[in-house]
């Protein structure tokens, strides 16, 4: 392991078991904690007042503009491709044909590597170079495994990606393409974790799982920083995001937490309620959420078109129930018709050609306006994870059913 030398002003303090709160190094390499291997969560010590202004590097267009508040310790270290600082789009066509008063889209699908995993693995890949590691592993259902494989090739990182024999071909051939190993499985994503932990049985490698290393959460959490300088330091009413692991629904929450804290937010600024999409074919939360099962560990999914909501058994479901009870969000599931439905209503009449997850994200939005839950004069904000061109395997062919 490489020895860091701590900057004087570094704001990484600690990290804590999401269960117990007990306390570990984020100086050492971390996995999930020892205590109650639940994921491990990075906390910052401020020495001094921090202003928006000194919080946030200007000149830097992507996500590493809160680096005052991110982990790396040595900027020798990062790892990055110019991901974050994504668009946050407004929808006015669709706003006017359902009466609303503000929809916003924040669209992903136009980081590095197509998708929003591009945040989490660049911090991941940067922490992992840092702390010595010479090769990862990661359990993927696509996107998350292109990331990381694309930062690996760029950090000099061996990539070992192990995804279903399902997963469209594109994702298949962009892990070729960074030269990483692929392995795949018969199953879902946790078939492949299962795969995951008899190829590294002897931990050669670091394994990059959704919360089984603390990083991946510090990318996201960039989300919540970027909407809330997007929109003013004002935040949408509601935030509906696809939750398959739920690192960037826990992310953002966090987010807002810490800009809270800081002072960033105005005092009286109410956060917005989050909602949790996923799909009917592979609901966990879901499930846990309505008290159909005490929780995901016996859960069994089946595929759908959106490929990174077939997470059945996501470790971060304990801390995903917290944002929802926190923020008084809900949990939506959507169909296999409704994405494809809401995938060519956004192209239609946005021009945006969206991941499923993102269509499901829209049509989870429709569902709460005619359920009364979302109200039209409401700020609403959709999260759109990646693009949909990866996905034309699954979805070619049925834009005009």
């Amino acid at each position: 392991m490489n020895h860091i030398a701590l900057p004087p002003l570094t704001r990484l303090h600690a990290l804590h078991c999401a269960n117990c709160s007990t306390v570990y190094s984020p100086f050492e390499l971390q996995g999930v904690s020892a205590c109650c291997q639940q994921p491990l969560v990075a906390d910052y010590k401020l020495r001094r007042p921090l202003s928006r202004e000194e919080g946030i590097n200007l000149a830097d267009h992507s996500m590493w503009r809160y680096g005052a508040l991110l982990p790396l310790l040595d900027e020798a270290n990062k790892v990055t491709l110019g991901e974050g600082f994504t668009p946050l789009l407004a929808l006015p066509r669709l706003a006017a044909r359902y009466d609303l008063s503000a929809l916003l889209l924040k669209d992903e699908g136009q980081n590095p590597t197509g998708s929003f995993k591009a945040r989490g693995l660049s911090m991941a890949i940067s922490k992992a170079k840092e702390l010595g590691v010479e090769g990862c592993i990661i359990p993927t259902a696509g996107n998350a495994g292109v990331a990381m494989a694309a930062y690996c090739a760029r950090g000099g990182l061996s990539a070992t990606v192990v995804m279903p024999r399902h997963t469209p071909e594109a994702f298949k051939e962009e892990c070729y393409w960074y030269g990483a190993s692929v392995e795949l499985v018969d199953g879902l994503i946790n078939d492949c974790a299962a795969r995951v932990r008899q190829l590294n049985a002897k931990g050669e490698l670091l394994d990059i799982s959704t919360l089984k290393e603390p990083y991946r959460l510090e990318g996201k959490k960039t989300m919540g920083y970027e909407l809330a300088e997007q929109l003013g330091w004002e935040l949408p009413d509601v935030l509906l995001y696809p939750a398959g692991g739920g690192t960037g629904l826990i992310g953002i929450w966090k987010a807002f937490q810490e800009m809270q804290a800081l002072g960033w937010l105005a005092p009286d600024a109410k956060l917005p309620r989050m909602v949790a999409v996923q799909a009917e074919n592979c609901c966990p939360l879901l499930e846990t959420y309505l008290g159909h099962q005490p929780n995901c560990l016996s859960y069994n999914g089946r595929p759908t078109l959106a490929n990174g909501l077939a997470v059945p058994r996501p470790l971060g479901e304990a801390l995903m129930l917290q944002v929802l009870q926190e923020s008084c969000g809900t949990v939506v599931a959507i169909s296999e018709e409704e994405m494809l439905a809401g995938m060519r209503e956004l192209g239609r009449h946005e021009g945006l050609f969206v991941a499923p997850e993102g269509a499901a994200v829209w049509m989870a939005a429709r569902r709460l306006l005619a359920q009364g839950w979302l109200h039209p004069s409401e700020r609403i904000l959709l999260l759109n994870t990646g693009s949909a061109q990866k996905y034309l395997s699954n979805v070619a062919g049925r834009a005009w059913e």
